[in-house]
């Protein structure tokens, strides 16, 4: 593959302070130059090298791709019925989890492989490039490994979630020893991260520690479903353990909040749930205004937040969560690389991996300011240019 000079870029992204304006490292009239799966090089349009090819941006905004770092994407069946009912007054449980467990377990390996290729896809269409997808529908051991294996086949950043809800057939402790035990010996091969629903109806905090120490016994990184649906112990845990992500945080005390500021551990906001819960969207202002590092993520799942779109996402973040929309396009890229730990991608600059997204729009601030606009006019992933539906 030879290199690809973009030029005609009317606002560029970078998200690294030392090439433009910013925190974001805003370039205008920029130009970036795509040398095979990276970036060789980002600036001023009139700076540019020559290359073997160009592409005219047309005086449009470019940003980097999206990472989305929480997703549910191995799933069967249908929750219509329970958005519905919820719609209408009814409150959201942990429960209906279940229900995706039953659809999940009789679907064939193609079924859900299908299913996990149809949301990526539909992901890649609206700008994320990279995308974590966790178990936890399953709830076997073989049910879990095979969600994983598959997980696998469509992205690297797979989680073990096999602490999502105790299944009917175990009791709690027997479940925990199960998920500590059998199952992280045939789900660990085929995943990078451990997680668990530190939460009411779910799993408590001596629970999660468990869950999460053994998987770290195990050479996987932690990552925790914290304090969503009410005040707990999930965030405390988070940073005592070094998690690259609490996420959720909708409930936070003070002494949470300064955990997290004084710690390593990201903040993942997914406001995709509180839209689709009628639940009470979490403070981001008071987190970015003590320091703390935050992500956008879409959250999606059959149940709680069925959406693939991180503009939505960034959308409401500014609208409800008191973002501004340099703070939500900064979280939803670089946030997001952040909270899995990654240094390659959600920038724009020289080594970093060649996801760019290309707007039909002059300015970032349009995903914001035109909420439901399908604003993403090109994708390039790892150099490639990722053709978009007409």
């Amino acid at each position: 593959m030879g290199s690809l000079l973009i030029t005609g870029i009317g606002s560029l992204v970078t998200n690294d302070p030392s090439l433009g304006d910013g925190p974001l490292g805003i370039v205008r009239d920029a130009a970036v130059v795509v040398s095979g799966e990276n970036v060789a090089w980002a600036g001023p349009a009139s700076r540019a090298p020559a290359t073997d090819d160009a592409y005219d941006a047309g005086g449009r905004a470019v940003i980097p791709g999206f990472v989305d770092s929480h997703a549910h994407l191995v799933f069967a069946g249908d929750r219509t019925a329970e958005f519905n009912a919820r719609m209408s007054g009814l409150p959201y449980t942990a429960g209906g989890i279940r229900t995706t467990v039953a659809a999940t377990r009789a679907a064939s390996d193609e079924e859900l492989s299908a299913g996990v290729a149809r949301l990526v896809g539909e992901a890649l269409r609206q700008g994320t490039t990279v995308i974590e997808c966790k178990s936890g529908y399953g709830l076997t051991v073989e049910d879990e490994a095979r969600a994983l294996r598959i997980a696998a086949e469509h992205t690297d950043e797979v989680t073990y979630l096999g602490a999502h809800v105790v299944p009917d057939e175990h009791t709690p402790e027997a479940y925990v020893e199960l998920v500590t035990g059998a199952m992280l010996d045939a789900c660990a091969p085929y995943a990078r991260w451990v997680d668990v629903f530190c939460e009411r109806g779910a799993f408590d905090g001596d629970q999660a520690r468990a869950v999460l120490e053994s998987g770290i016994e195990r050479g996987l990184a932690p990552r925790i479903h914290a304090n969503q649906l009410g005040h707990g112990p999930g965030v405390q845990l988070a940073v005592e353990l070094g998690a690259a992500s609490a996420d959720h945080c909708t409930h936070l005390t003070d002494a949470d909040v300064d955990a997290l500021a004084s710690g390593t551990t990201v903040a993942t906001l997914l406001p995709g749930a509180e839209f689709s819960t009628r639940a009470p969207y979490p403070d981001a202002r008071r987190l970015l205004d003590a320091g703390v590092t935050v992500a956008l993520s879409t959250d999606c799942n059959p149940g709680s937040s069925f959406t693939t779109s991180m503009p939505f996402c960034v959308a409401v973040a500014v609208r409800e969560m008191g973002m501004t929309p340099d703070e939500a396009v900064w979280s939803a890229t670089l946030g997001g690389a952040r909270a899995l730990r990654r240094t390659d991608v959600g920038r724009i600059s020289e080594g970093a991996r060649a996801d760019l997204v290309l707007l039909d729009a002059p300015s970032h601030v349009h995903l914001a300011y035109r909420p439901g606009v399908p604003l993403v006019a090109r994708v390039w992933q790892r150099g490639r240019h990722s053709p978009l539906p007409a």
